[in-house]
């Protein structure tokens, strides 16, 4: 804008006002660039929302309640596999079911025919069956060996059959209460005080501290499948398909005022916790070492070190961005609103993938680089115009923030399909620990919060590969003190071979 004419009665010869006039000029110019900008932006969010409806169509969305994830549908079975699950399920109860007949009469008042008066009747077939199920409480089985004794005639010698073997020494119980006791503690998150009272009510009064310590004798039995069983974990990581997912919790150690934490590792198939007295970054460290693969993991920096040592990739988590997201949405949001649809499509087109795919197929792949790369797009654009709208501290700007600096990580997923999206599968590994962590609330050491660890680690792999862990401790337990070292690994969960099923049980014998 130019300056007032000398002869301007308003005009003092003040330098400053030139100034000022020439700072709104830069600011209407600037205004004008960031209208055009927030256009462009508007008109691209425009034009991949058409692309978006059109891709909730193809996928049949039928759930508005943006607060919920979309949930996995699975494929409708036929008659054929209903028919052969039950079946299976019948076959199953057969086998482990003590099955009970006893025939009911007719009483002789009721055999009486209406027709005839007459009161001779026989027998129609088998009979009409009518099942009922009972329980019977958990017992204990008390095995007697009566060992023999013989003398030389001399009497000078005597000689004892050698006493059964037992899982560890000077120790009454069997393997198979102390698996029950590990299985109940680390899996069903039941603490000792508990099972005292139970096995109280079924009169057989075992104290805490017995069980303490069987639980803790177990755990050092087991010490030598802790190298092992990383090692596994590390050697899954090695391997070019491979993906860790790592995660951690706070415990309660009540030998220090600082929390420790119990960490976990999930390779392909073995599941393992670590814990240790702080959330230091050495942790993952000592754990995956210098090994290659892809780490999913949230934005914790703790994880820094590890994809410096090596050529480990680290993959965000879209999980946690979302959870932000959708604490922003309590009021309302329309931004928050926005992002909640488009990452409930981009799970919309995961769901999808797993009915009708498999993983590290070019089909898989190609469905996530026509349709997520697209939406994950649309939802950095939100999140930037976001950012740039509303103040840092807001709970929106924070979840557009925590997206935008985690762009890199989350966009892994796209370029490979066996990446998942999220960290939810060690999430999902942390919540027997925060459950177990709510009843028994605490360890009382180090090497006790370790041998916990490695117990978890055993059960919760099992339960994850869908084996029995009751049986793979009771078996593991009675052999581990015969197994070479070099043989260690195939007692792990995902090698170990069931035994052969041993005859049924007979009636219980008296604990008396």
């Amino acid at each position: 804008m130019p300056s007032p004419p000398p002869d301007d009665p308003n005009d003092h010869g003040c330098a400053w006002r030139d100034y000022a006039l020439k700072l709104q000029e830069w600011a209407a110019d600037e205004a004008k660039k960031a209208e055009a900008r927030q256009a462009k932006i508007e008109a691209k969010l425009a034009e991949l929302e058409a692309a978006n409806e059109a891709l909730k169509r193809a996928f049949e969305r039928r759930s508005e309640n943006t607060g919920k994830m979309p949930k996995l549908r699975p494929a409708p079975r036929t008659k054929e596999e209903v028919a052969e699950h039950r079946r299976d399920q019948e076959q199953l109860r057969a086998d482990k079911v003590v099955t009970t007949e006893e025939t009911i009469s007719v009483p002789e008042a009721e055999k009486k025919c209406p027709l005839c008066d007459g009161t001779e009747f026989r027998a129609v077939g088998i009979g009409k069956p009518s099942v009922t199920w009972s329980y019977v409480p958990a017992y204990f089985r008390k095995h007697v060996h009566m060992r023999e004794t013989v003398a030389c005639r001399c009497g000078g010698h005597v000689v004892t059959a050698p006493a059964p073997e037992r899982w560890s020494e000077k120790t009454r119980y069997d393997a198979s209460f102390v698996a029950h006791l590990v299985v109940s503690k680390c899996l069903m998150s039941t603490p000792l005080y508990r099972l005292e009272a139970q096995f109280k009510r079924l009169e057989i009064p075992i104290a805490r501290t017995t069980m303490n310590d069987l639980f803790r004798r177990a755990a050092q039995k087991l010490e030598p499948l802790r190298a092992p069983l990383f090692a596994a974990i590390r050697a899954d990581a090695i391997r070019a398909d491979a993906i860790v997912h790592a995660d951690e919790t706070p415990f309660k150690l009540t030998s220090q005022k600082a929390k420790a934490y119990l960490w976990t590792f999930l390779g392909r198939s073995l599941t393992g916790y670590e814990f240790a007295l702080s959330r230091g970054g050495e942790v993952a460290v000592d754990v995956l070492g210098d090994s290659a693969g892809v780490i999913v993991c949230d934005d914790y920096r703790g994880y820094d070190p590890v994809t410096g040592l090596g050529a480990r990739i680290r993959a965000g988590c879209l999980a946690h961005a979302r959870r932000k997201f959708f604490d922003a949405n309590k009021d309302g949001v329309h931004g928050a609103t926005r992002a909640l649809d488009l990452i409930g499509v981009m799970y919309a087109v995961e769901h999808e993938a797993d009915r009708r795919l498999a993983d590290g197929t070019d089909d898989r792949l190609a469905l996530r680089t026509r349709f997520s790369r697209s939406l994950l797009a649309q939802l950095l654009l939100l999140s930037r115009s976001i950012a740039r709208q509303d103040g840092p501290k807001t709970l929106l700007a924070r979840a557009a923030n925590y997206l935008l600096s985690n762009r890199r990580e989350l966009a892994i997923a796209l370029r490979d399909d066996r990446i998942p999206l999220d960290n939810n599968r060690a999430e999902n590994a942390l919540r027997v620990i925060a459950l177990g962590r709510k009843n028994f609330l605490f360890v009382q050491s180090e090497e006790a919060g370790k041998e916990l660890a490695l117990l978890y680690s055993l059960v919760v792999s099992c339960d994850r590969l869908g084996k029995n862990p009751l049986a793979y401790l009771t078996d593991v337990l009675r052999r581990i003190d015969h197994a070479p070292v070099d043989q260690l690994r195939e007692l792990l969960p995902d090698r170990w071979v069931p035994p052969p099923d041993p005859p049924p049980p007979g009636e219980p014998i008296s604990a008396n």
